[in-house]
């Protein structure tokens, strides 16, 4: 399995580009990835096509959109490219517009590049490491910083932070009943609302403090039962993957992760397994194409932020 320098080279990097509008700039990245031997001309096409026809959900958090295609003949292998953007562009998204870094993908598959997600996952869910990308003065300087290194007269990777520990009440207790349906059984727009302002925001880490964690309830998951959740994307090889890897961190500081399983899909594999999952997380406008599933849709904006998905599954679990 390729990690994320092996799928992301150098050549591949670039850096103050101008573009006219999100097309021009989904262009660019996919331009990068023609002239590294991933893709053919055909697949960038089919990048903006996704966004045509499923909206900005590309857009996976402030500033940063995801472009992408599901897998085709035009897929030559996997692979990336990154384009960083001179000045913003509009692709249209409610809360995360504008667009200065455009992160590109093309696939073979969902499994050679699950590796790679999560490593990007939480290298733009660190601050410190998202602000290193951002003004890193070279292609070689970014991808340094990528790989956990210091490239000469660029900025120093910063540590990852420091995992809290887990709570005392994580281990769920054996007499919990799963969750049908946990929370309101949503539709797109009842479930499109952000984090509430009571959601626990930590000061200097994303984990959730042992003070706000979850204590045991009859909503927590039972030992003896696995709970699913879908993460929801218009391929099942893009944003859906981003967002799975920043749910697991969450499961995983909770001490919940041997109970609830994550699984990325596409639209129109999630609704046939929907009766299956206590829960689907996706972007507005994934949610709406959905539409009711008989189960909770939970609308996630950022999908690099742990505080706002440790918000959603606290209230789809109503702990």
């Amino acid at each position: 399995m390729k990690d994320l320098k092996d799928l992301l080279p150098v050549e591949a990097v670039r850096l103050d580009v101008g573009a006219a509008d999100w097309r021009a700039a989904i262009a660019v990245a996919g331009r990068l990835m023609v002239e590294t031997g991933v893709t053919t001309e055909e697949y960038t096409r089919e990048m903006v096509a996704n966004v045509e026809e499923n909206g900005p959900y590309i857009v996976i958090a402030p500033g940063v959109a995801f472009a992408h295609s599901r897998p085709s003949p035009a897929v030559l292998t996997t692979g990336m490219s990154w384009v960083r953007l001179a000045e913003p562009v509009e692709f249209g998204h409610e809360s995360n517009d504008p667009v200065t870094l455009v992160v590109a993908l093309a696939a073979q598959d969902s499994a050679a590049h699950t590796s790679a997600m999560a490593a990007l996952a939480r290298l733009l869910g660190d601050p410190a490491t998202a602000a290193a990308l951002a003004t890193a003065p070279t292609p070689e300087a970014l991808h340094a910083v990528l790989a956990g290194e210091r490239a000469e007269g660029g900025p120093e990777a910063p540590e990852p932070p420091a995992s809290a520990e887990p709570p005392a009440s994580a281990e769920p207790p054996a007499s919990a009943e799963p969750l049908a349906s946990a929370g309101p059984s949503a539709s797109a727009e009842s479930s499109a609302t952000a984090p509430s302002s009571a959601a626990p925001e930590p000061s200097s880490s994303p984990e959730p403090s042992p003070e706000s964690s979850p204590e045991p309830s009859a909503a927590e998951p039972r030992a003896a039962s696995l709970h699913k959740i879908l993460t929801v994307c218009g391929n099942g090889v893009g944003t859906s993957l981003f967002l799975k890897n920043t749910l697991e961190q969450v499961l995983d500081r909770w001490g919940w992760s041997r109970f609830v399983t994550v699984e990325a899909t596409d639209t129109i594999s999630a609704k046939g397994k929907a009766s299956g999952a206590v829960a689907l997380f996706t972007s507005r406008e994934i949610a709406r194409t959905l539409g009711d599933v008989g189960r909770p849709v939970k609308v996630v904006q950022d999908f690099t932020s742990t505080a706002e998905v440790d918000s959603v599954l606290r209230d789809t679990y109503d702990v």
